[in-house]
C-alpha cells in the first residue's frame, strides 16, 4: 500500500513546541520536507536529518533537510541508527500511529538520548467526536489522510498517549490539544446528544481535539515500561 500522500505543509502547532535551543534534529517521516524548511528558517544553524520510507518523498525533502536517509525506521540497522546520535530533538508529526511497534522505537531512542534532549510529537486522537460518530452509525471507513488514514496501524486516545510515552521512559513537559476548523462539529454533536437522550447511545466523553501535541524529555531514573 502506498504511504500517505506527500505533504509539503507545516504543522504550525507542532512547530510551536520545537525547542529553540536544539541544534541537531531528526524527523521521522519527513515527507516533502515542509517541517524541515520551517525549523531551519527558525533556526538557520540547525542540522536537520530527515528519515523517509518513500524514495520519491525523500528526494523532495533533500532541498530542505541537511541530509535524508531512505529507510524504514523500525528496521534500521544499529550502525545507521547510532549515526543519528547525538541529537537534541526528534520530531514525529503524525507518524507514530503508522508504526507497528512505536513502543520499541521509543525505547530504542530513549536508550541513546541525553537528559537534555527531547521528542516532539503529534498523534491523532481516536476518541475524537468524528470517530465516535462513525462508529455510532457504522460508517467506519478508511480515507487517504486524516484521522481515518488507511495506513494507520495503531490508535491512541489521550490516556493511552500518556501511557505510550510514560511507559517508554519519557515525561511529558508540554501537552496540548490540536483543535481543527470543523464546520459540521456542533451539528454532529447536537445530533449525538439528541440520540443519547433517547437512549440510543451509551454515555462517554466526546473530544473535540483531533490530535495530541506533546513535548517530552527522558526520565533518566525511570526504568523502561513494557507494553
Amino acid at each position: 500500500m502506498k504511504q500517505t500522500p506527500i505533504n509539503h505543509g507545516v504543522n504550525e502547532d507542532l512547530l510551536a513546541i520545537v525547542p529553540h535551543d536544539a541544534a541537531r534534529f531528526v524527523e521521522v517521516g519527513c515527507s516533502g520536507g515542509g517541517m524541515a524548511s520551517a525549523v531551519r528558517k527558525l533556526l538557520p544553524r540547525a542540522v536537520y536529518t530527515g528519515i523517509e520510507l518513500d524514495a520519491d518523498y525523500a528526494e523532495a525533502a533533500r532541498t530542505h533537510c541537511t541530509s535524508v536517509i531512505v529507510d524504514n525506521i523500525e528496521h534500521m540497522s544499529d550502525a545507521v541508527f547510532d549515526s543519528l546520535f547525538p541529537s537534541d530533538c526528534w520530531i514525529f508529526g503524525d507518524v507514530l500511529e503508522h508504526l507497528y511497534d512505536p513502543w520499541a522505537l521509543l525505547r530504542r531512542i530513549r536508550e541513546r538520548l541525553t537528559p537534555e534532549s527531547s521528542i516532539v510529537a503529534c498523534i491523532p486522537n481516536a476518541q475524537h467526536w468524528s470517530v465516535q460518530a462513525r462508529l455510532n452509525y457504522g460508517g467506519f471507513r478508511y480515507e487517504d489522510r486524516g484521522l481515518m488514514d488507511r495506513t494507520h496501524i495503531r490508535w491512541f486516545t489521550r490516556i493511552t498517549i500518556d501511557e505510550l510515552f510514560g511507559g517508554c521512559g519519557f515525561t511529558i513537559v508540554d501537552g496540548r490539544g490540536r483543535i481543527m476548523d470543523e464546520p459540521h462539529r456542533e451539528a454532529a454533536l447536537d445530533r449525538r446528544r439528541h440520540t443519547r437522550s433517547r437512549g440510543g447511545l451509551s454515555r462517554g466523553g466526546r473530544q473535540v481535539r483531533s490530535s495530541g501535541l506533546e513535548r517530552l524529555v527522558p526520565e533518566p531514573s525511570r526504568p523502561f515500561g513494557t507494553n
